[in-house]
């Protein structure tokens, strides 16, 4: 199987993990929406939430913790969550992930939700969360 998400979870590729237990890993978007912009993948293999649903209960922990992380250290406003499953819903790795994107009071609303913000220095983020 070549799967960039479970590459990662493996550490075979480089990650900001700023989340980790035993059912998921939570890491930086490489290309992200807003400061803060963090996937949350179960360790396990899993396509997509169609697929198995459970998958998503396992996760949950993960999904709630991260997402108080984020809130808490970056200052966030608000937290948009989405998941994409099958191509035409935008899924680009097939394998299961949970967006997690803070929102900030300067840029709010769905509108603005996939609107790049441009020059996130994501080294700057990920110690600004871990502390580290």
């Amino acid at each position: 199987m070549d799967c960039l998400f479970c590459s990662i979870v493996a550490g075979d590729i480089g990650s900001r993990q700023v989340y980790a237990d035993e059912h998921a890993v939570a890491f930086l978007d490489i290309n992200p929406w807003h400061v803060g912009h963090t996937l949350v993948v179960p360790r396990r293999h899993v396509d997509d939430l169609m697929g198995e649903p459970e998958a998503l209960t396992e996760i949950a922990p993960a999904i709630a913790a991260t997402s108080r992380l984020l809130v808490d250290r970056l200052g966030a406003d608000g937290l948009n969550l989405l998941s994409s499953s099958g191509a035409v819903a935008g899924q680009e790795v097939f394998h299961l992930h949970v967006h997690l994107v803070p929102r900030y009071a300067h840029r709010p609303g769905l509108r603005e939700l996939m609107v790049r913000e441009d020059g996130i220095d994501l080294d700057r983020v990920y110690r600004q969360i871990t502390g580290e």
